[in-house]
């Protein structure tokens, strides 16, 4: 079991390693001044992913509303995994393809940012939502992994986690984002 366990933070420091040598040092900062300057034009951040990256959407969007470090105002995000009565009317009624896109619909304005969360790059919810982000002039952060899948080069920036692990990949998401939380908490903090 130690091999295991060793093996497993070995791989986690590899992913870092690549990630201190790769561009996605400043995707991140790229991603950080869109996400304050959207705050500071009176728009807001949407955020959405299924499974694992449903309950990042949910922290993050948390971490603006809320307090990541320091004492701030809230900011304006919201996480489109978040209320489950829209998500199963809509998907029963519908189709769980259409549910973040439809929300987008309903919350989306041109020049907020909508942050797309997919491990594999491949979700068809993730992907429409972000076709139709586009559609209506929002700013496009995809965090993706696996090599971007079909979602990459959709976004205004793509962050793609060198990994084809999803574990490692989530956890590199949640590394990114609170990153990008510090520059946000540093520029509206009291």
């Amino acid at each position: 079991m130690k091999n295991e366990i060793q093996a497993g933070i070995m791989e986690s420091m590899e992913v870092k390693k690549a990630i201190l040598s790769s561009d996605i040092i400043g995707k991140m900062e790229s991603a950080a001044q869109m996400i304050v300057s959207a705050f500071k034009s009176g728009k807001k951040v949407l955020l959405a992913g299924n499974g694992g990256s449903a309950s990042q959407a949910s922290h993050f969007a948390a971490e603006f509303v809320g307090r990541y470090k320091k004492e701030k105002k809230g900011l304006p995000a919201i996480a489109l995994t978040a209320d489950s009565s829209l998500l199963t009317a809509w998907s029963n009624d519908y189709d769980y393809t259409s549910v973040f896109e439809r929300q987008l619909q309903a919350f989306g304005n041109a020049g907020d940012v909508f942050v797309a969360i997919s491990t594999s790059g491949n979700s068809e919810n993730v992907l429409r939502a972000v076709r139709e982000a586009k559609r209506l002039g929002m700013k496009v952060i995809n965090l993706l992994g696996k090599g971007g899948g079909r979602m990459k080069g959709t976004g205004d920036i793509d962050m793609i986690i060198p990994s084809d692990n999803t574990p490692v990949i989530q956890e590199n998401h949640l590394m990114a984002f609170h990153i990008i939380c510090e520059i946000v908490d540093n520029e509206f903090s009291n």
